[in-house]
């Protein structure tokens, strides 16, 4: 009886691999950006992004201090490597963010202040896979990224100076005519 229950069980999990195989190779999975993912391609996908980074992103506090200077330098990064696709401080996305799937968040609308800065570290620092989101291991220094999880961590909290810098960092937001 034992063993029955086990054969079925694999000749269902078979099954479901040949299926999951054929429906990829005869072109019924959608690989286009702007197609509406699956409800199964959403929960795996969040799943194992926040599985993996539970387990991998540093656990220790944010090494730079909250300051104008560390503050400054974090926005001044940002405006280099990502406002293009999380936008500026008006929260609107721009051509790029609006052609990309999954859709970055506009992190002056929908921040990351309350996610750990080892988790924010983490994502710029590896990137996240099939979403747009580069690693910035090879181009940018684990300071500079610390930084950048300083400035987003505390982005609704900022000094006047480096508000003042935030507000000037240049929309690339699609504009209306």
């Amino acid at each position: 009886m034992g063993k029955g229950i086990i054969v079925g069980a694999l000749g269902v999990i078979f099954g479901g691999v040949i299926v999951a195989a054929l429906v990829i190779t005869l072109g019924y999975a959608p690989a286009n950006a702007d197609a509406k993912p699956s409800w199964l391609e959403k929960t795996l996908a969040k799943t194992a992004l926040h599985a993996v980074i539970n387990r991998e992103a540093p656990k220790n506090p944010n090494p730079e201090a909250v300051n104008d200077k560390n503050l400054i330098e974090g926005i001044e990064i940002y405006s280099q490597n990502c406002a293009v696709c999380h936008g500026a401080s008006n929260g609107q996305p721009s051509n790029i963010a609006l052609g990309l799937y999954q859709r970055p968040p506009q992190l002056a609308m929908h921040g990351v202040e309350d996610d750990p800065a080892g988790h924010t570290f983490w994502k710029v620092f590896h990137g996240i896979r099939m979403t747009g989101m580069p690693s910035f291991a090879h181009t940018l220094s684990s300071e500079q990224i610390w930084k950048v999880a300083l400035f987003l961590q505390n982005m609704k909290s900022l000094t006047p100076a480096a508000e003042a810098v935030w507000k000037r960092v240049p929309s690339q937001a699609v504009k209306n005519s």
